[in-house]
Order: C-alpha cells, then sequence, then structure tokens
C-alpha cells in the first residue's frame, strides 16, 4: 500500500490563508518602519523643544550700580524694579506673568518700570503689541519705550525679560530671569528671590539665567513688521 500521497502536505491554492498572509508581509514590514521613524521624529522633535526651552539667553554683564548715564534715576523711597522686554517675543509674555504675581504682593513695595524695545525704522506705536496691553494692565507698572534699546545697552541688558532689582540707593539686589526657561510661567528661582527682598529685605540668590529672545538683535518679524 502506497501512504506517500496521504503523508503529503497540502498544496497552497491561491485562494489558501496562507498566500494572503504572505501577501500581508511587505505591508507589516512597511507599517512598523514608518511608526519607527515616527517615533524617531516625536523624541528627536521633543528633545530639539526641550533643548530650546532651556537654553538660557546671553548672560548680561551688568554693573552693581545703577548706571549714572542713564537720563532715569531710581527711586529713593522704595526698590526700583527694571524689567527690559523686546515687544515681539512670545517667551516674554511668561515673564509678564510671573511680574504680575510679584506686583500682587502690593504695587506700594516696589517702583516696577517695563522699557521696551523700540526700533526707529519703524513707525509710531510699533512696539505697542500685545506684549505691551498686557503689561498695561499689572497693576503699579509704568511702560516706557526704550528708542533702539538705548537705555538697555547702558544696563547691559542682552536678552528680553532680563530684570533687574535696585535698593534706593542705586545698589543692584538682583539681576536675571524670573522665568524656569522658555515661556514657562511658574515658581521659579527669580521670582522667588526678588519676592524674598521685597518681603523679607535680602535672598540667598541675587542672579539667575534669562530664557528669551535676544533683545537688541534684529529678527525676522522685526523686519516684516511683526505681530
Amino acid at each position: 500500500m502506497n501512504f506517500s500521497s496521504n503523508l503529503a502536505p497540502p498544496r497552497q491554492h491561491a485562494g489558501s490563508p496562507f498566500s494572503i498572509s504572505e501577501k500581508k508581509k511587505p505591508w507589516s514590514l512597511w507599517i512598523s518602519a514608518l511608526t519607527l521613524l515616527w517615533l524617531v521624529a516625536v523624541v528627536y522633535g521633543m528633545s530639539t523643544l526641550w533643548q530650546y526651552q532651556s537654553t538660557p539667553g546671553q548672560t548680561a554683564l551688568t554693573a552693581s550700580d545703577w548706571p549714572s548715564e542713564s537720563e532715569r534715576t531710581f527711586n529713593s523711597m522704595r526698590p526700583t524694579l527694571v524689567m527690559f522686554a523686546h515687544p515681539r517675543c512670545p517667551c516674554t509674555a511668561a515673564s509678564l506673568s510671573e511680574l504680575a504675581k510679584i506686583m500682587s504682593l502690593g504695587p506700594e513695595r516696589v517702583d516696577a518700570r517695563i522699557l521696551f524695545f523700540k526700533s526707529s525704522a519703524f513707525p509710531e506705536g510699533w512696539e505697542k503689541t500685545n506684549l505691551w496691553k498686557t503689561a498695561s494692565a499689572i497693576p503699579g507698572v509704568t511702560l516706557i519705550s526704550d528708542l533702539d534699546g538705548t537705555t538697555a545697552s547702558l544696563f547691559h541688558a542682552t536678552t528680553s525679560g532680563y530684570t533687574l532689582l535696585y535698593d534706593t540707593q542705586g545698589k543692584l539686589l538682583f539681576h536675571g530671569g524670573i522665568t524656569g526657561s522658555r515661556g514657562h510661567a511658574g515658581d521659579n528661582v527669580g521670582r522667588s528671590a526678588i519676592e524674598s527682598i521685597l518681603l523679607q529685605g535680602s535672598t540667598e540668590q541675587d542672579e539667575t539665567f534669562t530664557f528669551g529672545c535676544p533683545l537688541l538683535g534684529e529678527r525676522n518679524d522685526d523686519r516684516q513688521g511683526g505681530l
């Protein structure tokens, strides 16, 4: 008796499930490859964003006394806070949010001024963007247009959001940023340091990094008229 015919494996017909599975394999490989590429792109994008947010601006070498060349003087009755801002820096919105929290301690505690960079190459009112409007809503804050960054240069301010606090003798008490990263509002060392000075008269941290756009450097939206 011949058993070979009974033991032979079944032939795979065109419509069998085996052939369908084999046809699907190349598509599965493509889907897996595309998924892997997508994951790599997401991780790379998140890493790049994190690096950007955590990279501070150029460190300012500010003198320990109020610049004598400045046409504006410090307040001899209460501490003077000065913030330099670029009107088209999106990161600065977070700095203004943190300043509003500082001012909520009481406008009578500090003479706060925000100097917005203004380019002479653009029409009147160029600096009065949404950031200017946001700043104008903070109680007790004075807004000043800094033509071509003249005052910023005297204070060696190079990054939008750079903040300084002086005592009633014009001595520097604190300088740096009041956000923990670019465009991120929330508890941070800079704001805590200023609050400590205003409430307790001293702080252990008198300098921090500033996270923001270049204050005086030319940017694409500057040339195009911006926001």
